[in-house]
């Protein structure tokens, strides 16, 4: 029997035997962290478990802290499941070279950090500080915001994406505070039939503008929206496909639409990060009592004098007898909605990146995303942040030749 096994083994041993193919590792791939947002009030977080997946299907790898997606409802079970690393600690998520988070890094978040990382994250302008700049400089870090990011149409498709979960919601922040429970003007946001419909003033013609205006004409209400480009009118009612009030911001107008208006949108937004005050305090005294009014802009500054911001946990805040929600976050509300919505904007990006070699060889390959980086390397490279905090500029694209 013994003697039987053994010749049975020297005859398998002389078998052809399959030799496993050795796994190409990808050189290139990327080591993105995800850490959880320090702000309570932040659900976001910039990838679902999905493109995480894919991610590390395409080789990279993804460290993710423990807790980073349950305000959008996702578990640690599903992106471990994924593929993704949990860790446990903050120190450790910021061990990754790329960090992507929601809201710009707090000071203590910032210490994690170290120089040749990249960071992309939103800059938020109305929070925004000198202070915040010099730390992201002085730490060498490449950091990359949400808001100046652009595809290769030119176009920004974070904000616009935000831009349009905060449209489609804005209307049902305002018909939350129109009504008797919250104090309101008691009044339906719309209109029945032999009751006069809700009166909406909505400053700006952009995206918030055209999601807001289909939701206010579709609920029944009666809509004028100001702007002072008569080329985004135009666009917004061929947009729409529906004939509405439009002006340009005149003063006296505007006055006028705002006494009679039972809710006021905020949506103008500016290019270089800083809006425009557009209705003055003494504007606001003249609306109704209990009216409401909703800065969308306030991320930027905001469009009214009488703006501040606000937070979920306490949305609203009363002035002049006029409600106001100023949440520079509206899109949180909706976190799992906008997770979606960030995690189709930027895995596609970071697939890329890994295809092209890394971050800084992507940024050289595709110009249209160099626009959205504000600071390489040392050094600040958005002219507009560097004029109004004062600070020394160059050009990332003369920083990019002097080093290949």
């Amino acid at each position: 029997m013994k003697s039987g096994f053994k010749t049975l083994l020297k005859e398998h041993a002389l078998y052809p035997q399959e030799a496993l193919e050795k796994v190409k590792s990808n050189k290139n791939a990327l080591y993105i962290g995800i850490p959880k947002e320090m702000d309570p009030t932040e659900s976001r977080v910039c990838l679902t478990p999905e493109s995480v997946g894919l991610l590390v299907n395409n080789g990279c790898e993804i460290l993710v802290e423990t807790g980073a997606g349950a305000g959008a409802k996702y578990t640690d079970r599903e992106y471990s499941d994924a593929g993704a690393r949990i860790v446990y600690s903050t120190s450790e998520v910021y061990d990754a070279d790329i960090i992507i988070k929601v809201d710009p890094p707090t000071k203590e978040e910032m210490t994690y950090m170290k120089p040749g990382k990249t960071l992309m994250s939103a800059l938020q302008m109305a929070k925004l500080t000198g202070e915040y700049l010099d730390a992201i400089t002085k730490n060498k870090i490449n950091a990359i915001a949400f808001e100046f990011i652009e595809d290769k149409a030119g176009t920004r498709p974070i904000v616009r994406a935000m831009s349009e979960i905060c449209g489609s919601t804005v209307m049902l922040i305002a018909g939350e505070y129109l009504n008797s429970v919250n104090n309101g003007r008691g009044i339906i946001l719309g209109g029945i039939t032999g009751v006069p419909p809700t009166k909406v003033v909505i400053i700006g013609a952009g995206t918030v503008a055209e999601y807001a205006t289909r939701s206010a004409i579709g609920l029944g209400a009666e809509v004028k929206v100001f702007d002072n480009h008569i080329y985004k009118l135009r666009r917004l009612k061929l947009s729409i496909n529906h004939h509405i009030y439009t002006s340009v911001i005149d003063t006296n107008i505007l006055s006028d639409a705002l006494k009679e208006a039972d809710v006021v949108i905020g949506a103008l937004r500016s290019e270089d990060g800083k809006c425009e005050c557009v209705v003055s305090e003494e504007m606001v005294t003249s609306m109704k009592p209990s009216s409401v009014i909703i800065d969308v802009s306030i991320d930027q500054g905001g469009n009214f004098a009488t703006s501040q911001i606000s937070t979920h946990k306490k949305p609203t805040y009363i002035k002049y007898g006029v409600i106001h929600y100023c949440v520079p976050n509206m899109a949180s509300r909706v976190a799992r909605t906008a997770t979606m919505a960030f995690s189709n904007i930027l895995t596609p990006m970071l697939i890329q990146m890994s295809q092209n070699g890394g971050v800084e060889e992507m940024l050289f390959a595709k110009k249209w995303l160099m626009n959205g980086v504000y600071a390489y390397k040392g050094t600040l490279t958005n002219l507009a942040l560097a004029r109004k905090y004062n600070k020394v500029f160059k050009d990332i694209s003369l920083l990019f030749t002097a080093s290949n």
